[in-house]
C-alpha cells in the first residue's frame, strides 16, 4: 500500500458516529495505514470510542462545521510529515476496501485528486439526491473548467498542490467545493474519479448536509468562482468534456459528468 514516494494518511472528520466509527477505523488500520480522526464536537460517545484506538485523534470542544474539521486534519497530516490525505467520512457510507483502488490511481496519475465517485448501484440513491448531485456536478465541474464525476463526494485523494490550500476562507460543506475549484483554476490539478458503490440505506445516519442552507452556500460560491475566474463560455465547454472514470479493467474508461 505504501508504495507511493510522498508519505500519506488517511483523514476521518466525525461527528456523532458511535455506531460506526469503530469499524471504520479499524478497517483503515487493516490495511497498515496512519488515521487522523477529527472529531467536530460530538456530543456522543464517539471520541471516546475513537481515544482506544491506535490513532491521532484531534477532538474540538464544540461543532465548527466539516470544513474545519478538514483543515485541522490537514494542518495535522503536514504536521506529521504527511504530503498527500485521503480523506473518508466516519458513518460507514465509505468502506476501506475501495482506498488500494483510489491509491492506485493516484500512483497512475501523479499530482491529481482522486475521487472516490459513486456510480455502482446507483438505483440505491434517492432520486431528488441523485438530480441534487447531478446538478453540483454541473455547476462545480463548469467553476473547475474541468468535468469532474461525483463533486460531493468525500472519499478523495488530495495531492500535496491540494493540501497547500489549507486554509482556503471556506467554511463547512463549501470547503470541499473550494479545493476542488481552486486546486483545478489556481495550482493546475486534474481530477481522476474511481467508481465506487453508492450506500443508502437505513442503518446510515442521516447527513449533516442541510439541504437548505448548504446547498444554497455552495451554490453561490460556485456561481462567485465561476465569474470571478472569467472565460465563462470557454470553461463551460472544456467542463463539458468527459470525466475521467477508472474501471477496474480497462484504466481508460470515461464516463460524462451528469451521465444519470
Amino acid at each position: 500500500m505504501n508504495e507511493l514516494s510522498e508519505r500519506w494518511c488517511v483523514l476521518i472528520p466525525c461527528l456523532n458516529e458511535e455506531s460506526a466509527i469503530q469499524a471504520v477505523v479499524e478497517s483503515v488500520l487493516a490495511l497498515g495505514v496512519a488515521v487522523i480522526v477529527v472529531d467536530d464536537g460530538s456530543t456522543d460517545r464517539t471520541p471516546e470510542i475513537v481515544s482506544r484506538l491506535p490513532v491521532t485523534l484531534l477532538h474540538l470542544d464544540s461543532r465548527h462545521g466539516k470544513g474545519e474539521a478538514l483543515r485541522r486534519g490537514f494542518r495535522e497530516a503536514r504536521r506529521q510529515g504527511y504530503a498527500a490525505v485521503l480523506t473518508m467520512d466516519g458513518d460507514g457510507q465509505h468502506l476501506a476496501s475501495d482506498i488500494p483502488r483510489i491509491v492506485a490511481a493516484a500512483r497512475r496519475y501523479p499530482g491529481h485528486i482522486v475521487i472516490g465517485a459513486r456510480l455502482l448501484n446507483r438505483e440505491q440513491q434517492p432520486h431528488a439526491r441523485r438530480r441534487a448531485n447531478a446538478v453540483a456536478d454541473w455547476g462545480i465541474s463548469w467553476a473547475c473548467a474541468q468535468p469532474v464525476a461525483d463533486t460531493q463526494s468525500g472519499q478523495r485523494w488530495y495531492p500535496p498542490a491540494a493540501l497547500e490550500l489549507v486554509e482556503l476562507p471556506a467554511e463547512d460543506f463549501v470547503f470541499e467545493a473550494a479545493l476542488l475549484i481552486t486546486a483545478s483554476r489556481e495550482r493546475g490539478v486534474g481530477v481522476v474519479s474511481v467508481p465506487i458503490a453508492s450506500r443508502y440505506h437505513s442503518e446510515f445516519r442521516a447527513s449533516h448536509l442541510s439541504p437548505a442552507r448548504d446547498v444554497t452556500r455552495i451554490t453561490l460560491y460556485t456561481i462567485g468562482r465561476v465569474v470571478h475566474y472569467g472565460d465563462i463560455i470557454a470553461s463551460y465547454r472544456r467542463s463539458r468534456q468527459k470525466a475521467l472514470v477508472l474501471g477496474d479493467d480497462q484504466p481508460g474508461d470515461v464516463l460524462t459528468t451528469l451521465s444519470s
